[in-house]
């Protein structure tokens, strides 16, 4: 009884040393790095609204916050606005249309926003222009329609985007989980010049994302399954220092509030992704979808010296927080 209670005596404080050591080795005070500031403006300066009882079915326009800027989300003039504000990279989504081009706009149908009906995947490019996005937007419960009458003709396209910003970065969001519109999509891309390709990201389903990742190889994505294949062996792994092969040359989302849980956080875990070719984003809370860093609240949850990828829902109010105005 006493040999195995000092045999597990030994093993425990093993254990303990192991852990000791790999917290040690982990710890980012262990490294001056300092990964370059990058900020995602998602779906570029955008109403906002409450997020209670929010699902996948939810027409997010009839419950915005009380507008505090004139803009629509994906539309070239709210991604110039989110540039403007600081933006390093604009995220924007696409579904491709019946006559082979991309329409620029959120949701899976076309109800909620406009004054049109039906799955947007299924009209023309030059239907979809003729709509008003702003039709649906309201504050108060339907009493008034502040964007009404606004947003004829703001729907633009791949096309569009890609022309009114030839220098920009972006990431584009697959809708579907339809492996074509990843075969669809690489068409289109790989027209680009290499350097313009190069400043191109894309996530979205994980069959679409799959398909655009096996004919575009060098392009950084991430789907659902990516992230959680990173997440599992990085977690199992990453506290000898070594970066698995699915965490390399991808997108990594990292919830703020789950971030300590990552080997070497957040220094020299930023370090290792990038150092994989891996680019990494803080985004809000674990489990609220597409919620950023949106607030002064948001920013003190981030280590006080922070340095690094952050996705934001409101650049105007997080831009200015990291970028120096210009001279």
């Amino acid at each position: 009884m006493r040999t195995a209670l000092k045999y597990l005596g030994r093993a425990f404080l093993a254990l303990v040393a192991a852990l000791v050591i790999a917290l040690t080795l982990n710890a980012s005070y262990w490294t001056a790095y300092r990964a370059p500031m990058t900020l995602v403006a998602h779906r570029g300066l955008a109403q906002t609204y409450h997020r209670e009882d929010l699902d996948n079915e939810t027409c997010t326009a009839t419950r915005i916050y009380p507008p505090q800027h004139p803009y629509l989300e994906n539309t070239i003039a709210s991604m110039q606005a989110a540039f403007d504000a600081g933006a390093d990279i604009v995220e924007f989504d696409v579904h491709p249309t019946t006559d082979g081009a991309f329409a620029v706009f959120h949701d899976w149908t076309v109800d909620c926003r406009t004054q049109g009906k039906g799955v947007t995947r299924r009209h023309t490019l030059a239907e979809l222009k003729t709509l008003d996005i702003g039709y649906g937007y309201t504050a108060d419960g339907g009493k008034t329609f502040p964007f009404r009458g606004k947003g004829v003709g703001l729907m633009p396209s791949l096309d569009d985007v890609l022309a009114a910003f030839p220098d920009r970065r972006f990431l584009i969001n697959i809708k579907s989980n339809d492996p074509r519109e990843g075969d669809l999509l690489a068409d289109r891309l790989l027209q680009l010049p290499p350097e313009r390709l190069a400043r191109l990201m894309s996530y979205g389903g994980d069959r679409p994302i799959a398909a655009l990742r096996k004919r575009i190889p060098a392009m950084l994505t991430t789907s659902r399954k990516s992230l959680i294949a990173c997440g599992g062996s990085y977690l199992a792994l990453g506290w000898s220092g070594y970066v698995p092969e699915s965490c390399r040359n991808t997108i990594v989302l990292a919830p703020m509030d789950i971030g300590f849980v990552l080997w070497g956080w957040p220094n020299r875990f930023f370090e290792r992704m990038n150092g994989a070719g891996s680019q990494v984003f803080v985004t809000g809370a674990y489990g609220h979808g597409t919620a950023g860093i949106d607030s002064d609240e948001d920013i003190a949850q981030l280590p006080s010296d922070f340095s690094g990828g952050i996705w934001t829902n409101r650049i105007d109010r997080i831009g200015p927080k990291f970028r120096k105005p210009a001279p």
